[in-house]
């Protein structure tokens, strides 16, 4: 069975998406994991969309939830030398472990045109795993969560949205995080919506 052949999907709250927790029979033991996107280049929404069509579409993943859309100004660059970027968090159940996850996230991103040439380059779209239960990995490959989640508003603030009670592991609640970190050149898109395939 697909992961993503349950149609029942809650009504959508606040452009936020949940899958209801019924559609977790599907899998067998699953884990939970947090997925980040982003895009600056083409298409921003429609890439978004695509990834999380493909992540729903991926065999032993079930995608619970769908932030929504932030348009933010690009991290780690000079301003006004790329465009902005859309991004969104997405909740996920997964049978996949960690490197088998990392390995579809990559294979999502070549799909979509993603080029690897420097580190703050502009992308048709970025896929990183925030975190993946609750494992703590200095692996270099993978390191969970994410080394710098933390700093991050245009990570931390989807993901306070689909989930409030959220803790990075290791860091502590989502909440406090963020009201922490500089909020300033990140905007929630309320004219923007995600959708799960049904």
């Amino acid at each position: 069975m697909t992961p993503n052949s349950d149609p029942t999907v809650q009504p959508v709250p606040a452009s936020v998406v949940h899958q209801v927790d019924a559609a977790d029979t599907t899998l067998s033991n699953p884990k939970h994991a947090v997925v980040a996107l982003g895009s600056n280049l083409g298409n921003r929404l429609e890439r978004l969309q695509s990834a999380v069509d493909a992540l729903a579409d991926t065999p032993g993943m079930r995608v619970r939830a769908v932030s929504p859309v932030y348009e933010t100004e690009p991290w780690g660059v000079e301003p006004g030398t790329q465009p902005s970027y859309f991004n969104a968090v997405v909740l996920v159940r997964t049978t996949l472990p960690p490197g088998a996850l990392l390995e579809r996230g990559q294979a999502i991103e070549e799909a979509l045109e993603r080029v690897r040439d420097e580190r703050w380059a502009a992308r048709t779209i970025d896929v990183d795993i925030v975190s993946y239960q609750d494992v703590l990995s200095d692996d270099p490959s993978l390191t969970l969560p994410h080394p710098r989640v933390h700093e991050r508003a245009f990570v931390l603030a989807p993901w306070h949205d689909v989930d409030p009670a959220a803790e990075v592991p290791g860091r502590g609640p989502v909440a406090r995080l963020l009201s922490a970190v500089d909020r300033d050149g990140i905007a929630r898109r309320p004219d923007l919506e995600l959708s799960l395939p049904d």
